[in-house]
């Protein structure tokens, strides 16, 4: 897959969720979506079937963080969901994303895409630091994880947009960043610290870039949609 605009689907119901793709029922490209936990929680593994026979690809981002047998167990029910791209926490441990690898591979072989988060955007060097005790940069765990993930044989990590670039670096090009945290240059960051717009994810090199509110609650969604595509893949 190339690179491509993830719009993340955080609703509460399948009513919502299916009141905004509709608005793309006429547009030649169809949105990958990212199902969330909050979708996921309220509708269940119907919602993401639905969505797949509309004919769009599914991040479904549930990011498990469990002991190895019990995510194995978990990633081989979201196999069979025929999902694109799924993910988990590299903070589970090598061993842990290592299970998860072995648990989503279907008996053929095939498998979707396995991304590992290695720190939330929401997540800066004081709250690193404060609440979770780890005292090295930002910028060196990111790349520690993503390290792990890469040895332990997954596709990629979710990572801010503006660690892309150096996970590349670190881990090669064909490991594949997908970045959250992505706003307009005249857009609202919301509650994300670490933000970049769409035109310098795609200079800095991100390989997927996840984006919600900017489309989800635009006046035009189709139209901030269009506008995402074109900056960010052309």
């Amino acid at each position: 897959m190339g690179k491509d605009v993830i719009v993340a689907c955080d609703f509460s119901s399948a009513e919502a969720v299916f009141d905004f793709l509709d608005k793309f029922k006429d547009e030649a490209r169809k949105p990958f979506v990212k199902i969330g936990m909050e979708l996921y929680y309220a509708e269940g593994p119907e919602i993401v079937r639905e969505i797949k026979r509309r004919g769009h690809k599914i991040f479904l981002d549930l990011k498990l963080h469990d002991i190895p047998n019990t995510v194995k167990k978990a990633m081989a029910v979201l196999s069979r969901l025929d999902v694109d791209i799924t993910n988990l926490h590299a903070g589970g441990t090598k061993r842990m994303m290592q299970a998860a690898l072995e648990g989503l591979t279907r008996e053929d072989g095939t498998r979707p895409l396995l991304i590992a988060v290695t720190q939330l955007t929401s997540t800066d060097q004081e709250a690193m630091e404060s609440d979770l005790l780890i005292r090295e940069p930002i910028d060196k765990v990111v790349m520690h994880y993503a390290k792990c993930a890469e040895e332990s044989g997954l596709d990629g990590v979710v990572c801010s947009p503006l660690e892309a670039g150096k996970v590349h670096d670190t881990c090669g090009k064909d490991f594949l960043t997908v970045t959250p945290g992505v706003r307009f240059a005249d857009g609202d960051i919301g509650d994300q610290k670490r933000v970049m717009t769409p035109a310098a994810a795609k200079e800095i090199g991100s390989d997927y870039i996840v984006v919600g509110r900017p489309i989800t609650q635009a006046d035009d969604p189709v139209a901030a949609y269009r506008r995402c595509v074109e900056e960010f893949v052309g």
